[in-house]
């Protein structure tokens, strides 16, 4: 009787199937691409994404253990180059690993976005200089640094948080003053001071603050290493730790920070990294769909 039911759990795992696929295989330094596993058993534990040499979790759809996800992060500054991807997972504690090749490109974005601002907005003063640290250091803190293990969205899309022209992509390189200082870390949308801003999806509202460059700026975590931020505001109507629903009102457009003119910008984090939102949210709502 033992030997038919060792023979059975064998023939179980020898034909169980498991099924990963990854959304890109090319893939924009800058953007977002996802690790979807299908398993027709359950798991022993939680898959794991491995790449350069740091480890994502993959989270369950839907709550089902047997279908997992997880969207990586491609750092804006990474080389054009094959890297690698891996994925672990345990089926009846037999570690099994799967590796796969991504290709990063460039990602075409503008080169010379040229503008103008007061001087001390670009060389900093010492006293400006340290204000700048300490504000980052806030964020790292109680925004950057997080994780929270669970999805907060509750299954629901991203959406834009206004409907307006974009005056500026994401990864633009600026030239601040004759100097290129940065690339241009979000979207930007034109809007007048006091124009309507909400929330782009569910989430927990885990700081406010007025910082030197972006202003009066709201963090929102929508859980799994993704934060959305919200700069120049003119005023909040929200508070930290208050939870939001996608499309709620959490303020007004302003010209708060380092700006040339009254307007959003809108970006996103995912596991400290910052991406393009807009391809950041094609991609989740698209896999939403897809793997119900």
């Amino acid at each position: 009787m033992k030997t038919i039911l060792f023979l059975f759990i064998l023939s179980v795992s020898l034909f169980s199937k498991v099924d990963i696929n990854l959304s890109h295989t090319k893939i924009k330094h800058g953007t977002t691409f996802a690790v979807v596993l299908q398993s027709d058993m359950k798991l022993s534990q939680a898959p794991n994404v491995i790449y350069k040499n740091k480890t994502f979790q993959m989270f369950t759809i839907k709550g089902s253990i047997k279908k997992y996800r997880a969207f990586i992060p491609i750092d804006y500054y990474s080389k054009k180059q094959k890297e690698n991807v891996q994925v672990t997972y345990k089926t009846n504690d037999n570690l099994i690993k799967k590796n796969y090749d991504i290709e990063i490109i460039y990602g075409n974005y503008k080169q010379n976005e040229i503008i103008k601002v007061s001087k001390g907005k670009v060389t900093l003063s010492n006293k400006n200089k340290t204000r700048s640290t300490k504000e980052y250091n806030t964020v790292y803190k109680n925004v950057y640094s997080k994780i929270t293990p669970y999805d907060l969205t509750l299954n629901s899309p991203f959406q834009y948080p206004m409907e307006s022209k974009i005056t500026s992509d994401y990864g633009n390189a600026r030239i601040y003053n004759g100097k290129t200082k940065s690339y241009h870390t979000g979207t930007d949308y034109r809007a007048k001071v006091g124009t309507n801003i909400y929330s782009t999806n569910n989430g927990i509202v885990v700081l406010t603050m007025h910082r030197f460059y972006l202003g009066n700026v709201i963090y929102i975590d929508h859980g799994r290493g993704a934060f959305s931020y919200y700069s120049h505001m003119n005023n909040f109507d929200v508070k930290k730790g208050q939870k939001v629903k996608k499309g709620q009102l959490i303020g007004t457009s302003g010209k708060t920070g380092r700006i040339t003119g009254p307007h959003l910008h809108y970006a996103l984090r995912l596991y400290n990294t910052t991406v393009d939102p807009l391809q950041y949210t094609e991609l989740y709502n698209k896999i939403l769909k897809l793997y119900q």
